[in-house]
């Protein structure tokens, strides 16, 4: 795929009056300042192209956001579905919801969140169907662990990521909207037509089940 630049006229400028001049004082950060702006700007508006060009249903500019986007959200298919071949579906029909759907975009440099948000969404509803899902109600659940100990943060996320992917169902998928999409017990509820007790207890199996996992692999790898 080849993308074109505006073509621009350029004159020719007399550059031997700029050959005897002075050069200006030496400012440190100015110019990696200027610099970093210049190629923001430039990301922006490439990005706000491409987004317009494939809202006209433009084959190339598609395919450009899809390599733009597809690695990082295939990671929260795998982290919420736990297998390659629903993630690579689910992948697939958040693309095909996206670009239908992307004349309701109204911000293009706002595209990554939106199809972050439709993909999520997807993942829930294949979880909503396929998912079976049973309370985890014993002793141990009633102990409630301390939610300020969130030893998670202290670990590798590629680690976490992981383990995540070999949770049963349920308490994989509560757990990465609960932590990972910082959706609350009672979105999580109403968006997996569950009770809210159930999310807790999901969660809270969750945890205890990574915890475990994931500090006998530190054990046994360092």
């Amino acid at each position: 795929m080849i993308f074109y630049r505006n073509s621009i006229q350029f004159q020719n400028f007399p550059i031997s009056q700029f050959q005897n001049k002075k050069p200006l004082p030496f400012q440190p950060f100015s110019h990696p300042t200027l610099l970093l702006l210049t190629t923001l700007e430039q990301a922006n508006t490439i990005q706000t192209a491409v987004v317009r060009k494939a809202c006209k249903g433009d084959a190339d500019a598609q395919a450009w956001l899809y390599r733009q986007y597809s690695k990082s959200m295939f990671n929260i298919c795998t982290r919420m579905t736990g297998n390659r071949n629903d993630a690579e579906d689910i992948l697939q029909d958040a693309f095909i919801i996206a670009f239908r759907n992307l004349g309701q975009l109204k911000d293009p440099l706002q595209f990554g969140g939106w199809l972050k948000r439709i993909v999520v969404n997807e993942c829930i509803r294949a979880g909503k169907k396929n998912f079976q899902w049973n309370e985890w109600e014993d002793e141990r659940n009633n102990l409630m662990i301390d939610e300020g100990a969130e030893w998670w943060k202290t670990v590798s996320f590629d680690i976490i990521h992981k383990e995540i992917k070999g949770l049963p169902d349920g308490c994989r998928q509560v757990f990465n909207l609960f932590v990972v999409e910082d959706y609350s017990h009672k979105d999580i509820a109403e968006h997996l037509s569950i009770s809210e007790s159930t999310s807790k207890s999901q969660y809270h199996r969750a945890r205890q089940l990574l915890k475990e996992r994931i500090t006998k692999q530190l054990q046994l790898h360092g």
